[in-house]
Parts: structure tokens; sequence; C-alpha cells
């Protein structure tokens, strides 16, 4: 493991300090955790894209899509005559 050193504003320190003894963990455990969780995400994140980007099927507006759009103008009231 490395160190960092990183500078943030008193209130924030302070809050984390708190969080952290409220969690029973340390400052440094926590935002180990929130870096190594926003990583997980991001990869997640990346994974699905090159997911979708790769995918050959081929997507063409159709009754499907018609029917998607429909639904989604009935529930914000889009499209209703006045």
């Amino acid at each position: 493991m490395k160190n960092v050193t990183i500078t943030v504003d008193d209130n924030v320190l302070e809050w984390a300090r708190v969080e952290a003894a409220r969690r029973g963990t340390s400052v440094s455990r926590m935002v180990g955790d929130f870096l190594a969780e926003m990583q997980r995400r991001e990869d997640a994140y990346e994974r699905a894209y090159l997911a979708w980007r790769t995918d050959e099927r081929t997507w063409q507006a159709g009754p499907a899509k018609e029917a998607a759009r429909s639904v989604c103008l009935a529930r914000t009231g889009a499209g209703e005559s006045a």
C-alpha cells in the first residue's frame, strides 16, 4: 500500500473524522474504500459500455420501439390533447 496526502477543508475533515468514528474505521480506510468503490463502478461501466458497443444486433425503429415511446409519452402526459 502507498500513502497519499490530500488537502480538504477543515469542516470536511471534521465530518470525515466523526463519520469514520461512527463507522468504527479510520479516515484513511474510508477514503481508500471510497476510491476502490469508484474504481469498481468505473470498471463495471466500462465493461457494460464495451459490451453495448460490440453488440452486433441491429437496433431498428419498429413496433417495439414505437410501443416503448407510447408508454413513455403516456407516463409523462406528453402527447395528450387538451
